[in-house]
């Protein structure tokens, strides 16, 4: 039986719970940091709650088997990432009562090469660095943050509250925790209530939401409400809305902000004169690339990153701004169709998955029909769709929808760019194209041997690229949704984006430590790993994980870290 879906909100009570939520804006901002850690505490463990409801839940609305591995999915990308942030958040408050902010040890700052600061943030400790082993995450920041003063570009709201501020949050549909973790952000690091309107396609969870975060509610720090375009305009556009946070389409966000496509929404746009004239924040999706950097690669390193990448493809039916679209080679490199070969030898190994974001068979054919080598990997039924490889697209011709446009469908495009295999030429190449040919700005991809790092040169070159690169994430080695799942990092746009030219998006989310004037995160991990990452293909042990990990999270301890160790080995 398929979850209730509410029906829309009306006009009338969609007014009333905005009003409602406005006069209890100003009680929110005032209230007592120990009444909003014991309010952290409540809503973990109500969440925990209702994790095994709406992953059921989730899973009859995609089609995943819920007793199945493939539910590990969205145990890992519900409930597990929204009761990590819950903690996180209470932690963080802790800190702010003790200390005026969230605390970094002095020793997890560095300078980066061209003078600016760098944060770790993850892992904050032994502990937690047994989550994701080898993996470290560190926050660079802006020019003008330094050491000494990076409490100032901390918790601002806490050190300068304002009065009460209302945020209309457009949530996300395609994955569980967006819209907690954007409402999360609003009200805990900036002191904004909220008013949720649900995504159509997870409708469904608005239940479980309100199940959980009843206490919010009866504060009138949150209300959530139901519908389409329709209701979406009328709350963005209401008086006692202050600003708006969307996760969509930059299409959504550009009609709202100039009006629907068009002459007017043109002219108001060569003049700066947007329709909303609200603060709008957003996350609006990427062509999210995953470069190989040429190195010594052998067999069994080429084999754990083509599973890593097919992952992060058939992951949720790659119904994820995260998920890999588009694989950068050196045009010439000896293993670049080998390594082709090894990812669609894994995806061929992942379940066909059930497309069930509206227009994804319609996007698929776009990018699919007519265009010449194209790999069909798995067998879909009704309603499924198979995986699309496209590869050796021309990257001369920049404007090829793959590099334009994010396809929201089971398609990986993959290029080659000409020149020299040398790294550092590679790299200068890898930056430009990314930068100033590829939509988006949200999260990319290096894959680099560790034995190129030996030499000082590819090493400069590497963090020359991770540094020059304009994207939120940059991941090294690794899938950037593990960025996104550990909460203690900022999760967003690169900064460069603007309202005229939106990209990937304005504005950061999760972000734990509550800091500002933030430029990207970036997530390290080795180029080999054990046990393999939860998301590849064929991982037995994906929904026992999921399980051990929430349970982790709701109070991490030593003793449970041989049950989380054993389900991840489970392969």
């Amino acid at each position: 039986m398929s979850a209730a879906v509410p029906q829309h909100t009306s006009r009338t009570t969609i007014d009333i719970l905005v009003r409602r939520v406005r006069e209890g804006s100003g009680a929110w901002a005032k209230l007592a940091l120990t009444e909003r850690i014991k309010l952290l505490e409540d809503l973990r463990r109500a969440y925990v709650a209702i994790a095994e409801p709406s992953v059921r839940a989730a899973c009859e609305a995609k089609g995943i088997d819920p007793g199945g591995p493939l539910a590990g999915e969205e145990w890992l990308a519900g409930p597990m990432v929204v009761v990590r942030s819950l903690r996180l958040l209470a932690d963080s408050l802790r800190d702010i009562q003790k200390h005026g902010v969230p605390v970094i040890p002095r020793s997890h700052l560095r300078t980066l090469e061209d003078g600016r600061l760098a944060a770790r943030v993850f892992p904050r400790d032994r502990l937690e660095g047994m989550l994701l082993p080898g993996n470290v995450g560190e926050v660079y920041f802006q020019p003008g943050v330094t050491a000494d003063n990076l409490r100032e570009h901390q918790a601002s709201f806490y050190r300068k509250p304002h009065k009460g501020r209302v945020c209309a949050v457009l949530g996300g549909g395609n994955v569980n925790s967006i819209p907690p973790l954007d409402c999360l952000y609003k009200l805990f690091v900036e002191g904004t209530v909220c008013v949720l309107k649900m995504n159509p396609v997870n409708a469904y969870l608005g239940l479980f939401l309100e199940q959980a975060f009843a206490p919010l509610v009866a504060r009138d720090a949150l209300a959530i409400v139901y519908g389409g375009a329709e209701e979406g305009a009328q709350l963005v556009q209401h008086d006692a809305v202050d600003e708006v946070h969307i996760t969509g389409s930059d299409r959504t966000h550009d009609a709202l902000v100039w009006g629907p496509p068009g002459p007017e929404s043109n002219a108001r746009r060569q003049k700066n004169e947007p329709l909303l004239a609200k603060h709008v924040s957003s996350e609006l999706g990427n062509v999210s690339p995953v470069v190989v950097v040429p190195g010594p690669y052998s067999d069994g390193d080429l084999r754990f990153q083509a599973d890593d990448i097919a992952g992060m493809v058939a992951n949720n039916a790659s119904f994820n701004c995260n998920a890999a679209k588009l694989l950068v080679q050196p045009k010439d490199w000896n293993k670049r169709g080998a390594f082709v070969d090894r990812i669609e030898a894994s995806l061929a190994r992942a379940p066909v998955r059930r497309a069930y974001y509206p227009g994804a068979d319609e996007r698929w054919r776009q990018f699919t029909e007519g265009r010449p080598n194209v790999r069909l990997v798995g067998t879909p039924g009704e309603g499924d769709l198979a995986y699309a490889l496209l590869p050796d697209v021309d990257p001369l011709k920049t404007q090829d929808r793959v590099f334009r446009q994010e396809p929201w469908c089971t398609v990986l495009s993959e290029t080659g760019l000409p020149g020299s295999e040398d790294p550092v030429a590679f790299l200068e190449a890898v930056v430009a194209f990314l930068n100033n040919t590829v939509w988006g700005t949200l999260n990319a991809t290096l894959l680099v041997h560790p034995k190129s790092l030996k030499d000082p040169n590819v090493k400069a070159a590497v963090e020359k690229a991770v540094r020059e690169l304009r994207y939120g994430t940059v991941a090294v080695n690794t899938w950037p949704g593990a960025a996104y799942a550990l909460g203690s990092l900022p999760w967003g746009g690169h900064p460069s984006s603007s309202l005229k030219d939106i990209q990937s998006g304005q504005g950061w989310v999760h972000n734990a430590f509550m800091l500002e004037s933030i430029e990207k995160a970036v997530l390290r991990a080795p180029l080999r790993s054990l046990p393999a990452p939860p998301w590849v293909p064929g991982h037995q042990g994906m929904a026992d994980l999921g399980r051990r990990l929430v349970d982790f999270e709701q109070s991490p301890s030593w003793w449970k870290v041989p049950g989380v160790a054993l389900a991840a080995l489970r392969r």
